[in-house]
């Protein structure tokens, strides 16, 4: 909750003739389109570029140190601490900046579970970035709306930018998030995913005081009834594969598992829209459309059509919509305990297998290792080709606590509701990037819908070498050959080599972990 001054200084700002509040998906797009801030497309999605910031900015995020964080927050590289007095002033100059324009203003609430969720509100400079946060997070009912109270308020200015040698940021773009005034500033980006992500880092804070465990998961419900979480970083599949037409979706992003089960944070999606096409994710492509938003999404200049083949912007072309317009979807947001909880793997190496099945130890060791590879474009400063990375907890650019923390909620639920738990490689087989291929998404498809009814598990499975890992020796709708990694390579001996590399950094990237013998030793055997 904002402190008192700082509640006055919110209550100035956001009244007012230039202030629009919580209006209606045409009138942001109507304004939208009248500032110049986007153009519609063919299918009638709202398409905004981002300018130079076309993903996250990691370096330039900061959480106020002070006693509410002092003691509780991991500080080093991820949550790097800022002075209470440097937020003080920035904040000030923000409100100032703000208070010169038309704001757009959206209450809002983030979590689908009453029990737990926190009540919002985003302050935008742009209609568009208002739009998106009203289909990405949860919308209250007009007649919750009179009551509304804010716990946190995001501000977002991106035509701020900041001033390194007096601000005491590392550019002119910033995110800094004060736990104890409950406000986010936000300046000097106009990618809209770090309103989004915001929140989630101000709920993975919240959350486990309260007992509930804070997730970067998609979640789904099979026909049985029966959930399943998918772990994973931008790029792996979690959206993907978490839009099945055979299953209802829950959410695609971030969710909470409490001792009632599991329940999404969001009201919407934000998924990769690269080479997208109606064959391949007809989910996902059919609920681009009025009241969409699309990032960085290149149009016929004729035709309005998009094309998500063109890149020219960025790799990272996104699309934020409602989640009920995804025709299956679970509305509220709200799920069992999940009966599997998969981890998705974009190998570079192309030395995982396909799909694994893990004991609890190696569950845990995998959850805290958190291998992926970054794709180009998810943030500011990577290059064209993938970059390996292990990303504690399969997100810890969003974890302000330690990773410990985390852990163990997942291992206790685990063991609580007697989870399977998969690892599923999404990258390269056959050869690392540039040699082998992507795995191909119809067969990690059939071998995710295997997992989950049940078929998997009675097939026969073999260890493979490197990481000691259980493969199935075959799958439902799945070329058998496939399914050890090894197999695929034309050169085996360069498998191997490949495979020691890789062991070789899980390794390296584990000793930072004071862990039980028995989770240490559930890591690569080489």
């Amino acid at each position: 909750m904002a402190s008192t001054a700082v509640a006055q200084d919110l209550k100035r700002l956001t009244q007012g003739p230039h202030v629009h509040r919580n209006l209606s998906t045409p009138q942001l797009v109507e304004s939208s389109i009248a500032r110049g801030e986007g153009r519609l497309s063919a299918d009638g999605a709202l398409v905004a570029l981002t300018g130079a910031r076309t993903g996250r900015s990691p370096r330039d995020k900061f959480t106020v140190e002070d006693d509410e964080t002092r003691e509780r927050v991991a500080w080093g590289k991820v949550n790097q601490a800022f002075p209470p007095e440097k937020f003080d002033a920035l904040l000030q100059r923000v409100l100032r900046h703000m208070g010169e324009r038309d704001l757009y203003i959206m209450d809002l609430a983030a979590g689908a579970d009453p029990v737990y969720r926190l009540p919002i509100q985003v302050i935008c400079e742009y209609a568009w970035h208002a739009l998106f946060v009203k289909q990405l997070f949860i919308r209250p009912e007009p007649d919750e709306l009179s009551t509304h109270v804010p716990e946190f308020t995001v501000i977002a200015a991106p035509e701020f930018e900041a001033v390194p040698e007096r601000d005491g940021v590392r550019s002119s773009t910033f995110i800094l998030a004060d736990f104890t005034r409950g406000v986010i500033l936000i300046g000097g980006t106009k990618y809209a995913g770090e309103m989004k992500k915001s929140i989630f880092g101000v709920m993975n804070y919240l959350l486990p005081q309260r007992n509930v465990f804070p997730m970067h998961c998609s979640a789904n419900l099979g026909a049985d009834g029966a959930t399943a979480l998918f772990f994973g970083l931008s790029g792996t599949g979690k959206t993907t594969l978490s839009a099945d037409p055979e299953r209802r979706l829950i959410g695609d992003d971030e969710h909470g598992w409490s001792q009632d089960g599991v329940f999404n944070f969001e009201g919407g999606c934000y998924a990769k829209c690269v080479d997208l096409s109606p064959e391949k994710e007809p989910q996902i492509y059919n609920a681009i459309r009025f009241g969409s938003v699309l990032e960085n999404v290149v149009l016929d200049p004729h035709t309005g059509q998009p094309d998500y083949s063109d890149i020219r912007y960025t790799e990272n072309t996104r699309a934020a919509y409602p989640i009920d317009f995804i025709a299956n979807a679970v509305i509220p947001g709200i799920g069992g305990h999940p009966h599997n909880v998969l981890f998705l793997a974009a190998d570079a190496f192309g030395v995982l297998p396909p799909i694994s099945r893990l004991t609890p130890e190696q569950a845990m060791y995998h959850f805290l290792s958190g291998y992926t590879a970054k794709l180009a474009g998810t943030e500011a400063g990577l290059g064209s080709e993938p970059v390996p990375e292990f990303s504690t907890c399969f997100g810890s650019p969003f974890l302000p606590l330690a990773p410990k923390v985390y852990a163990e909620m997942l291992g206790r639920r685990l063991r609580e509701h007697h989870a399977n738990c998969w690892l599923v490689n999404t990258g390269w087989t056959g050869g690392a990037f540039g040699v082998g291929k992507r795995m191909s998404l119809r067969h990690t498809r059939a071998m995710v819908h295997a997992a989950l009814d049940g078929r998997l598990a009675k097939e026969q499975f073999v260890t493979e070498e490197a990481f000691g890992l259980s493969m199935p020796v075959a799958c439902p709708d799945v070329p058998a050959e496939i399914l050890n990694p090894r197999n695929v390579w034309a050169d085996k001996s360069a498998y191997d080599a490949q495979a020691r590399l890789l062991a070789a950094k899980f390794v390296e990237n584990f000793r930072k972990f004071d862990v039980p013998d028995a989770i240490r030793q559930a890591g690569p055997r080489a």
